[in-house]
């Protein structure tokens, strides 16, 4: 099988994990909350498009985060998903002069609808501590937030490895080493909104906005300098040759 075609399959089998998760995910829904979920919808959407080139791989990384971890948490699964996959098609959407890509949309879209549903079955399995809130919410976020993490960084190094022809073990090292931090920073800010919304009310999410803007122009600069570095080893390396 060459590598079109593991690709192909690769995609279908995706599309296929993310309709049956989100719809196995609908089905266990509890009680809908249509306020708070448009409030986070607008949020996540509109933060998507705050994205930071990954340096050394065909991809980028939106600071929305915080906001799917906030739906995956405190929304049903169905709305949870629909956070997810509408952020992700604004994420996905090109930007003006931009190609439009719906093999990319779709994989992205499928990829998001499985680790979001995952993320939120998980996050509010029956099994979590019913009484204790302050231990239930930090393991219902470190739950959602692993689920997402590994959701997202193994298809995506998957079908890079198999796009690229590049062994998956070291694209997935990469990427997991890449991203990390970032998911570690958005649990610890989703938990302490949580915390907080409870006293403070939902709107404090609101301030986590420019919170995730800041951590935008961080990463930004990080990952400029850090292209800026390969690219001048690269030529020490060429002109030392």
């Amino acid at each position: 099988m060459n590598n079109t075609r593991q690709i192909k399959t690769f995609i279908v089998a995706m599309v296929l994990a993310g309709i049956g998760a989100a719809g196995y995910g609908s089905f266990r829904s509890h009680a809908q909350h249509a306020y708070l979920a448009l409030a986070v919808l607008a949020l996540a959407a509109t933060s998507a498009r705050m994205k930071v080139k990954l340096p050394g791989m065909n991809g980028n990384m939106s600071v929305n985060l915080p906001f799917l971890l906030t739906a995956v948490v405190s929304l049903s699964a169905a709305e949870a998903v629909l956070v997810a996959a509408a952020s992700t098609i604004v994420q996905c959407w090109p930007r003006k002069n931009g190609k439009f890509n719906p093999q990319q949309i779709t994989f992205n879209l499928s990829m998001m609808m499985f680790a979001t549903a995952l993320a939120s079955l998980l996050a509010q399995a029956q099994w979590l501590p019913a009484t204790a809130w302050e231990l239930r919410t930090p393991l219902s976020v470190l739950l959602g937030a692993a689920a997402l993490f590994l959701g997202q960084t193994v298809p995506v190094a998957r079908i890079v490895a198999l796009t690229e022809g590049k062994p998956f073990t070291k694209l997935w090292r990469e990427l997991a080493q890449l991203s990390f931090p970032y998911y570690v920073l958005s649990a610890g800010v989703t938990s302490m909104v949580q915390a907080c919304g409870s006293h403070l009310g939902w709107g404090l999410a609101l301030a986590v906005f420019p919170v995730m803007f800041g951590i935008h122009r961080s990463y930004r600069m990080y990952f400029s300098r850090m292209v800026e570095s390969m690219q001048t080893e690269v030529l020490v390396k060429a002109a030392g040759a």
